[in-house]
């Protein structure tokens, strides 16, 4: 079966069952007793359809569709959660499931931030002049030289300015890079690009300067979640622009209004990690840990949180699916 057959052959069941969970507000004993047992064949029948696009069609729009249309109908077949008691799902279970749905485009995401970084870093180093010119003031002290020893050779209020700009950058860049997704994806890439090559550029005049080390040191802490979270915004903001590009076999007003609820909690659950790294900003970065304590600081608190993807993505999407 083709995927145009399929989807020909299934739409009407799926839109009943979109229309009984509408009709529910999250009461199926407001159906009655007909509608409660329509509902949980209906869902039955998503389920092994949800089974069988994953293996038939990855990766298209048709799969996500039915995911959220079987976790909708399972909630109302097996249980009325409380308010508070979605609110604990969402934070263990369902976040860590919309990060890990779109592994490609976590990816893409990844490589529109970092290549740019890369490849504006070599070029701060070959060519600082010029690099020095890109680079805002709030990050100019980057590029003056220092003496040896073990800092930027800023006072400590001063260096809690400089991180404290980091930090705000990234947060505005993290809002930015899903905001900007309405624009076909095309504005959530250049904000990621953007800020790629400002992120590689200041890296760059720091480390030419002889700077790397307190840079990085200053940085790293908290720098590597807030580089995640930015990803993962990123990311965010593609789904809402790939819904406009490829809607699949919706119209492009259906498919942006589908992914616009999960991109929005997305980044609503990314907010509190983005607090994680501003409290280790303004609790640990002032201490002055040392380069190898802020770099395994901040990789292990990134690590975390990726372990979170990995685990608690993979467990959240098994129980979508259909025991048969």
């Amino acid at each position: 079966m083709n995927l145009d057959a399929f989807v020909r052959d299934r739409n009407g069941a799926w839109s009943r069952l979109e229309t009984l969970v509408r009709d529910a507000k999250r009461r199926a004993e407001s159906l009655g007793p007909e509608g409660v047992l329509e509902l949980g064949g209906l869902y039955r029948a998503a389920a092994a359809d949800l089974a069988l696009a994953r293996r038939a069609f990855p990766g298209d729009p048709v799969v996500t569709r039915l995911e959220r249309l079987v976790a909708a109908s399972r909630t109302l077949v097996y249980a009325v959660p409380s308010r508070r008691g979605g609110l604990v799902r969402f934070v263990t279970h369902g976040y860590w499931r919309l990060v890990a749905e779109r592994r490609l485009l976590l990816a893409v995401s990844a490589t529109l931030l970092f290549a740019p970084a890369l490849l504006s870093g070599a070029w701060a180093l070959d060519d600082p002049g010029a690099a020095s010119a890109l680079v805002p003031g709030e990050y100019q002290s980057v590029t003056q030289p220092r003496a040896e020893g073990e800092d930027l050779g800023l006072a400590t209020e001063d260096e809690a300015a400089f991180s404290a700009a980091i930090m705000t950058n990234n947060i505005r860049v993290t809002l930015l890079a899903f905001a900007a997704g309405i624009l076909a994806g095309v504005g959530t890439a250049a904000v990621l690009i953007l800020n790629g090559v400002l992120l590689g550029a200041i890296g760059g005049l720091a480390i030419g300067a002889g700077n790397g080390r307190p840079f990085f040191e200053l940085v790293a802490a908290h720098g590597v979640l807030e580089l995640s979270c930015i990803v993962v915004a990123g990311a965010a903001g593609l789904r809402l622009g790939w819904a406009l590009v490829e809607p699949g076999t919706e119209t492009r007003g259906n498919a942006l209004r589908r992914e616009a609820r999960p991109a929005l909690a997305i980044v609503l659950g990314t907010a509190p990690w983005l607090v994680v790294a501003g409290l280790v900003e303004g609790f640990v970065t002032p201490r002055a840990i040392g380069f190898s304590a802020a770099v395994t600081l901040g990789f292990a608190i990134a690590a975390v949180y990726w372990m979170l993807v990995i685990v608690l993505g993979r467990a959240s999407r098994a129980e979508l699916e259909p025991s048969l």
